[in-house]
């Protein structure tokens, strides 16, 4: 049986969420930006919280661990290469480890690019991948430490995962992220059509994330830097992919 997943809005504009086994009872949260949602989510479905896994050490995706922890303890996992700029950890993995929660298997992913270290997290059996700030619903984080090439190659991982996987990603950036993909594929009417559901969602409160890893590499310019279109609109027909991507970042942190 897949895990049950729920969304947690956090802060202004964070993610949390919780991945629940209905058969043994185990729960992961997926990053602690805030105690409170979390705890709240679990008081209200009567979970207990048993793993804490930790894909990146940014503030925004950690810093209510210390008091989740307080009121429910859990074994905190998250990746060795991050160890010491993360909370205390109880177990350090890389790209290629295991993590079980309850009858369900995951694997880690090293997705460096928006840090050095950033990991996701791949549960197939439950068709879903927790992404934080690697790949996002139509767009990817900013590269404040890794390469466009170490990006566009975790994002190369992410995008080989089955198109029905579902991306939870940690933010709720999606309307201001399809605005700058109209602007570099302004001819995608899978794009034009997701816009309008955005503006839907948005306008009646609705998170627009998680999303279907085969909407995003349909929609998602950062995993669309092969599109003729796109290497056409931006001067690089026939480009190294690398480079086209390398290009829709640079526009995007200028957007």
């Amino acid at each position: 049986m897949p895990l049950e997943i729920v969304t947690i809005p956090c802060l202004k504009d964070n993610y949390a969420f919780l991945a629940h086994d209905r058969d043994t009872g185990q729960t992961a949260v997926i990053d602690v930006p805030e105690a409170a949602p979390i705890a709240a989510a679990l008081a209200q479905r009567g979970w207990r919280l048993s793993h804490v896994l930790l894909t990146h050490h940014h503030p925004d995706h950690v810093q209510g661990l210390a008091e989740l922890l307080a009121d429910h303890p859990a074994t905190v996992i998250g990746a060795a290469a991050d160890a010491h700029r993360l909370p205390p950890l109880d177990v350090a993995v890389a790209e290629g480890d295991r993590i079980v929660i309850g009858r369900d298997e995951g694997q880690v992913i090293d997705v460096s690019g928006h840090t050095v270290g950033h990991i996701a997290f791949h549960f197939p059996a439950s068709s879903v991948v927790f992404t934080a700030d690697s790949l996002m619903a139509m767009g990817c984080g900013r590269l404040f430490e890794g390469t466009p090439a170490q990006m566009h190659a975790s994002l190369a991982k992410l995008s080989a995962l089955p198109g029905e996987t579902l991306v939870c990603s940690g933010h709720e950036y999606t309307a201001a992220n399809a605005k700058f993909a109209l602007t570099i594929e302004p001819g995608n009417a899978a794009l034009i059509s997701r816009i309008e559901k955005i503006e839907t969602a948005r306008a009646q409160g609705r998170p627009t994330v998680p999303s279907l890893l085969s909407t995003e590499r349909a929609t998602n310019p950062f995993l669309r830097s092969d599109s003729p279109e796109i290497q056409a609109n931006l001067g690089l027909s026939g480009a190294d992919p690398i480079a086209v991507f390398t290009e829709i970042r640079r526009r995007k942190d200028s957007f």
